[in-house]
């Protein structure tokens, strides 16, 4: 699993300190950014010359708030490897409790917007990392 902290900054709050739920979002994103160019060695900004990875679907649910200051952890897991897609599982933990699980597919398109394959060194590494030799 790959993991990376994230602590709660005022940012991502709302007037009482907790995190607006949005904010969410922007770390999951931040995280999937993380994987690709740490794990995968591929860098949205190469992706985005050929094409992108959108989130074509996402189930989220919220178990507990976190609080501006809070030190998380979020993991990221890929489920499943299609010909175009994948589908991760994330989570967010801090000090061992859940804050939140998501499951998110990303598609791999062209500049067209189109799904395309995805490009074999990435499909081998994606591959790799399912089977934790990453």
């Amino acid at each position: 699993m790959f993991e990376m902290p994230q602590k709660v900054l005022f940012k991502h709050c709302d007037p009482a300190g907790i995190v607006f739920y949005p904010r969410y979002f922007e770390m999951m994103n931040d995280c999937v950014e993380a994987w690709f160019a740490d794990r995968l060695e591929w860098p949205f900004e190469e992706i985005h010359y050929s094409g992108g990875v959108p989130t074509a679907n996402i189930a989220t649910r919220f178990a507990a708030p976190s609080f501006h200051g809070d030190q998380l952890t979020l993991g990221l897991r890929v489920l499943k490897l299609g010909t175009t897609s994948l589908t991760y599982e994330m989570t967010a933990t801090c000090d061992g409790g859940l804050r939140f699980r998501t499951e998110a597919t990303l598609v791999y398109v062209n500049t067209d917007g189109r799904p395309t394959p995805w490009p074999a060194p990435a499909k081998t590494k994606i591959e790799f990392e399912m089977k934790g030799q990453l």
